[in-house]
């Protein structure tokens, strides 16, 4: 099955097609993962993006359940040097045709994954259509021309309804904007008692869950395009302790009156260097974000600068000078990744404990029934 890529600067790339059939378009970016392409697949953080992979042989490991970081993909595409329709790993499940083709998402191999990297590296980040149809390039053309990228990622990928995942110590509510698994595991083998929330939640309802701490997750697009999550966090800020993660970084920033812009061409790895400024210690992280937030809007805000990325100097993490909140631009839950950054967790939970020390607050009596309720009717099941 043939299979076509057409960049939206007119270069168009002729391979083979794997999993689904038809047609797909999105924004064309590129992970420099050696490792990881079912995690890739599968983080919400690519809802609407077609996924280019610079190591050449993907699929060669298959497919295991239990590696997915969410339950359904949200790539509109995949794109790799070579694909190995037949894998060798005694945990494979399926195939990564399979996956594919089971989700509707189309695939293309055998395609200069090199020659399409040092494009997007050039240009930028572009949009793409993919497609696996006989239609001419001028109507491609015409049909991405007439195609805007998608701008409701979050509200596409975010829980709709509240879920738990108990545990005995810490209360944490996990704000969805498109979070990982990764995410709720490192949060849940701590023996935090999770609630996971939409991501148009107010700060009433969280008040009403009388948390410990928020954890702002990632999720995909322009946290611009949220607002509502930014006048959340304003409102909360000071009230419980806070750590946000890439998308979750971001919207902190803009609560705090710093500002963001889109990347050239994103980060997106496993392989990513950062250091943080405190120890001079550099840590390889993992990222996947299009956007950062700019350093000159730090200056004049209550932010310090905590980490930064030690390829292009962008801002990687940021701490509140006087509220217990802080952020990090990359994945501590890695998935794929390196685990290096894990302590962060350590970090956020040792900080809602002394902030509980240094200011022990008696519940409302509203919150502290809606709790107890809350238990009761868990208990009871």
């Amino acid at each position: 099955m043939q299979a076509r890529l057409l960049l939206e600067d007119g270069t168009l790339f002729t391979g083979l097609g794997f999993g689904a059939e038809g047609q797909s378009s999105g924004e064309v970016v590129f992970n420099t993962g050696i490792t990881g392409y079912q995690e890739v697949l599968s983080d919400p953080s690519y809802c609407g993006q077609i996924v280019t992979m610079t190591y050449p042989l993907v699929g060669n490991y298959g497919i295991t359940r239990d590696d997915f970081e969410t339950v359904a993909p949200f790539i509109h595409g995949f794109v790799v040097r070579r694909h190995e329709p037949i894998p060798s790993n005694w945990r494979a499940q399926y195939t990564l045709d399979g996956l594919l083709k089971e989700h509707g998402i189309i695939g293309i191999s055998d395609i200069d994954t090199r020659m399409l990297t040092r494009i997007l590296r050039h240009h930028g980040t572009m949009k793409g259509i993919l497609t696996t149809g006989a239609e001419r390039v001028e109507e491609l053309q015409e049909r991405l021309s007439a195609t805007p990228l998608m701008r409701d990622q979050v509200a596409r990928t975010s829980t709709k309804s509240i879920f738990t995942s108990p545990g005995d110590r810490e209360r944490i509510v996990l704000v969805d904007y498109g979070a990982k698994s990764g995410i709720l595991r490192e949060l849940t083998k701590r023996g935090c008692d999770v609630v996971v929330v939409p991501q148009d939640t107010t700060a009433e309802q969280i008040r009403k869950l009388n948390p410990d701490g928020i954890q702002l997750s990632n999720g995909p697009g322009d946290p611009k395009d949220v607002p509502h999550a930014v006048k959340m966090i304003q409102e909360l800020l000071g009230e419980y302790p806070i750590f946000g993660i890439c998308l979750g970084h971001q919207l902190f920033a803009l609560a705090c009156g710093a500002d963001t812009s889109k990347l050239k061409f994103g980060h997106r790895g496993g392989n990513h260097p950062v250091k943080e400024l405190a120890t001079n210690r550099c840590y390889i992280t993992s990222q996947n974000h299009g956007y950062t937030v700019l350093e000159e809007s730090v200056a004049g805000t209550k932010l310090e600068v905590t980490h930064i990325n030690n390829n292009d100097r962008t801002i990687e993490g940021l701490k509140h000078t006087e509220l217990p909140a802080f952020s990090v631009q990359y994945h501590p839950e890695a998935a794929p990744g390196p685990l290096d950054s894990s302590y962060l967790f350590d970090q956020f939970l040792e900080m809602i404990r002394t902030t509980k020390q240094n200011n022990p607050q008696k519940p409302r009596q509203a919150q502290l029934a809606a709790s107890l309720r809350g238990e009761l009717q868990y208990a009871q099941k």
